[in-house]
């Protein structure tokens, strides 16, 4: 498939422009059309250049005020409400502009004959897949409340899982980016001014005294390098993330290093569970939910082990079986699926694992700022007595002269 810019007018007479992804040219401009919009520019995009597209256009739309949009409309489903007049209360109550302007587009599509996951699916730069996936099912269900509701619970448990990271992050960058400025502040501005004074008595300076004004010299006098070497390191790592040949080995050393594995391993557990859940509930088999999670999972590590283990089902193996060929899944994972296998409850047992990993990345965040706040104290107070003893041998030399006199 390949991604089109396009430039149209709707039935209102409105310019718009946006993004489809068809197989061609024609076949763009074909699904444009039935949209009912008037083409006017159809043109191919970079792969990279539309996901970026998309990717900040559904940074406009909080996941708060989708589950809100989501859970109001289930509810007033359940109520009798039927869907247009449903929509058509969640368009006034919504304050975000762009879910407002992307609710009110699917509830025109749907005057003029859409079903409602077709004409969510017109836009998938605001509405997540999992929602559109499931609005399908509950269309042919009957039950679209249920599948609604059942995609806000999920869509709450991702931003749980989100802010568990947040929070694991915040005070370990925090503490860095403080103490490295602080450190910074010492080295560029206060130290030099201490030097001059010290220079100008005429004391000879120990050897720690001058390397430290060496490296004070240094960050002052090629500040603009060091920033350009962690540009640069910057722009290395995000071609790393974006090339094929080079992501998978990047996807690998993020669950090796140290610190970061924690958060990023436990993260990938609790989506994998959390998405095998939702979609199990939603009446998917098991092959076609591993597919789809393979999807939705970022790291290649993680999706291959999950592409190989859809393979083994296929051929007649239980989902539990084929997990435990992959270390990537631990014991207690392998254990619990088997469990709910064998009880026919294995959207619970995968419930209780999206659970446990959200709260073990809390435990994670309590942890590590136990844990690096004695390390970034024994590191600032390492530097300033260097800087002290910098600053003092040198004044204990004079005052050693002056009684001597």
């Amino acid at each position: 498939m390949n991604y089109y810019f396009y430039k149209a007018v709707n039935i209102d007479g409105s310019l718009i422009d946006g993004i489809v992804e068809a197989e061609d040219q024609a076949a763009a401009y074909e699904d444009l059309t039935a949209r009912n919009l008037r083409v006017l520019v159809v043109k191919k995009a970079s792969k990279i250049a539309a996901r970026l597209r998309q990717h900040f256009i559904s940074r406009r739309v909080k996941r708060g005020d989708m589950v809100e949009c989501i859970r109001n409309l289930s509810v007033m489903l359940t109520a009798g409400i039927p869907l247009l007049n449903a929509l058509e209360d969640s368009i006034e109550a919504t304050e975000n502009r762009s879910l407002k302007s992307a609710l009110t587009d699917a509830k025109k599509e749907i005057e003029l004959g859409l079903n409602f996951s077709d004409a969510l699916s017109r836009q998938r730069g605001i509405f997540p897949d999992i929602l559109i996936r499931l609005v399908k099912v509950g269309e042919s269900t009957g039950r679209l409340d249920k599948s609604l509701t059942d995609v806000a619970d999920h869509l709450q448990r991702i931003e749980d899982l989100s802010q568990a990271i947040k929070r694991s992050l915040f005070y370990p960058v925090f503490a860095i980016v403080t103490t490295t400025g602080a450190m910074i502040f010492w080295f560029v501005y206060v130290l030099p001014k201490i030097m001059n004074v010290i220079q100008e008595m005429g004391v000879e300076l120990p050897l720690i005294t001058r390397a430290l004004m060496v490296v004070s010299n240094a960050i002052s006098t090629y500040w603009y390098v060091i920033i350009g070497i962690v540009i640069l390191c910057v722009i290395a790592i995000q071609i790393m993330r974006t090339r094929e040949k080079t992501r998978y080995y990047y996807d690998y050393m993020l669950l090796k290093l140290p610190i970061v594995k924690l958060i990023v391993y436990n993260k990938l557990l609790a989506l994998f569970a959390e998405q095998m859940r939702i979609l199990i509930v939603a009446g998917l088999t098991i092959d076609r939910t591993l597919d789809i999670v393979a999807g939705v999972i970022d790291n290649l590590v993680f999706r291959r082990a999950l592409v190989a283990v859809r393979e083994n089902v296929l051929l007649g193996s239980r989902i539990s079986d084929t997990l435990k060929d992959h270390n990537i899944f631990p014991p207690m994972v392998t254990r619990m699926v088997s469990a709910g296998e064998k009880s026919g409850n294995i959207d619970t047992q995968f419930s209780f694992l999206s659970g446990y990993y959200i709260k073990r990345l809390d435990d994670i965040s309590a942890k590590l700022g136990k844990m690096i706040e004695p390390i970034l104290l024994s590191i600032v107070g390492l530097v300033f007595i260097l800087i002290l003893m910098a600053v003092l041998l040198p004044v204990y030399d004079l005052v050693s002269k002056v009684g001597k006199m």
